[in-house]
């Protein structure tokens, strides 16, 4: 396996074909971008790594908090603002921003305010299971990350609920 990728030759896919492949549709109004995958292509193990570009005027992912992994984001071009907790920053290429795990007040998304491309290099912990938390629509979702399957990608459960939608533990048994 080969350990290097120039990120100029690392290949990207539109956010809203991944997501349509993960059996979700993604709105179009204020979510736009592609995305590189390098970590898995590079055969990382406890890191997840990408290149994030995210279109004019565009979020690349609801905000949101996690439980367990801890982000962080190099803004290799553009210009734009992350939201942190309550408070909104902004952003330009040299930036560094953490993202640790924690509640409400560590979640965040980035944002293009700019005219051109928001390109992002995200790194996070890939611990699995993983709970985030998005605080603008009331969800949570738990994920968790198996093996890789017969295609060499990932196996995933995945679970987006909000808290009025558990069940008895006993229900059904």
């Amino acid at each position: 396996m080969n350990h290097i990728l120039n990120i100029a030759d690392a290949p990207y896919a539109d956010l809203a074909e991944s997501s349509r492949r993960m059996g979700t549709e993604m709105p179009a109004g204020h979510f736009g971008g592609r995305r590189a995958e390098l970590g898995r292509v590079l055969g990382a193990r406890k890191l997840g790594y990408n290149v994030t570009a995210i279109a004019p005027g565009k979020r690349a992912y609801p905000r949101h908090n996690h439980h367990v992994n801890e982000e962080m984001f190099l803004v290799l071009e553009g210009s734009g603002e992350v939201r942190i907790g309550d408070a909104t920053f902004p952003v330009r290429a040299g930036d560094v921003v953490a993202c640790p795990p924690g509640g409400p007040e560590t979640a965040h998304q980035l944002c293009n305010t700019g005219a051109a491309e928001l390109k992002v290099l995200a790194i996070s912990t890939t611990e699995s299971p993983e709970i985030c938390d998005y605080p603008d629509s009331g969800k949570f979702g738990v994920l968790a990350f198996f093996g890789p399957g017969q295609d060499g990608r990932p196996q995933m459960f995945a679970h987006i609920g909000r808290p009025g939608d558990a069940r008895d533990y006993w229900e059904g048994e």
